[in-house]
């Protein structure tokens, strides 16, 4: 095997790429194809992980290291999408398919072990996340959609990015419009069931608020109800060791509905947060400290005789 220098390889170094380069480069460098060949070979300290792309290290590659590699090979105009561009949004997901690049039409390459071209007239305008191209949410969302068979998991594929208040359902309806029909239909379907997912949006919103505050989670979309068990209120996330709620959306809208009961709810002892749905991403620091003090003040009384209804745990 070839030895190289400690200078040498110093200057391969591609920390910036999570070492992984291209033959290409590596020759511009001044390895040889021989060194290069010798060391990706079984038990070296390199390894070839697509055609003409090296990861300067041994073992598996990790995802992030596939990414890398993916658009090293398909070039600097493709794109990342489906759910590796949704992760890179801040979704909490894990992809387990190949990694699904977008390349211009006219690009004539074949998909490998871990990559999925595709090839499309319309190439979308990516956003650049460490250094790879993502897909805007809805792309991404869409793209992955179009393969999915199950009914539940589409829904909740469709109202993550809305969740966390990347997309709109508007934002995803008008690019199922733009795209390949192909596969579209029942996910059309899906989109009108959803309807405009404001309520998704919103709780998606509060999540994120509250992901920075020094609080338990809680639990959403729970009923109260008093000491004989009859309801008395709606809230939308629910602190049950302390007895806290916390409205938000249509719960904190003078309309009459069964969450704005809250007069029954502060009656009955329940320690109650009430928050406009224009707060939520306006005066994040207020409310934060609002839901701190609250969950501080139920915890130093006795708790009131009170039970919670159909929780759902507040998990994405």
């Amino acid at each position: 095997m070839s030895r190289m220098t400690s200078a040498e390889l110093m200057a391969l170094s591609a920390a910036e790429t999570d070492e992984v380069t291209t033959t290409a480069r590596l020759r511009a460098m001044g390895v040889t194809p021989h060194a290069i060949a010798s060391r990706c070979r079984p038990g070296g300290p390199w390894r070839r992980l697509l055609p003409g792309i090296v990861m300067l290290e041994a073992g598996d590659p990790t995802r992030r290291q596939k990414l890398r590699a993916a658009q090293f090979y398909a070039g600097a105009d493709s794109v990342v999408s489906g759910i590796d561009a949704l992760r890179a949004y801040g979704i909490r997901a894990t992809p387990r398919d190949p990694v699904h690049l977008l390349v211009p039409v006219q690009r004539r390459l074949h998909s490998q072990e871990f990559v999925r071209l595709e090839r499309t007239s319309r190439l979308p305008r990516p956003d650049v996340i460490d250094g790879i191209a993502f897909a805007p949410p809805a792309r991404a969302t869409l793209d992955v959609a179009r393969r999915v068979r199950d009914p539940e998991r589409l829904r909740r594929l469709l109202s993550l990015p809305v969740y966390y208040g990347l997309c709109t359902a508007d934002d995803l309806r008008a690019e199922l419009d733009a795209g390949n029909q192909r596969g579209s239909a029942s996910v059309r379907e899906m989109l009108r069931n959803l309807g405009s997912m404001g309520e998704t949006y919103l709780q998606g919103a509060a999540r994120e608020l509250l992901e920075a505050v020094p609080l338990p989670p809680p639990v959403w979309n729970v009923t109260v109800c008093d000491s004989l068990g009859r309801p008395i209120g709606v809230v939308d996330a629910w602190w049950d060791e302390v007895a806290l709620g916390w409205q938000f959306g249509g719960a904190a809208q003078e309309d009459g509905g069964p969450k704005m009961n809250h007069l029954a709810l502060v009656a009955a002892g329940v320690v109650l947060v009430r928050t406009a749905p224009e707060q939520l991403r306006d005066q994040i620091r207020r409310i934060a400290q609002e839901l701190t003090s609250a969950f501080a003040n139920a915890a130093r009384r006795r708790r009131p005789k009170v039970r919670a209804l159909g929780s759902v745990p507040a998990e994405v």
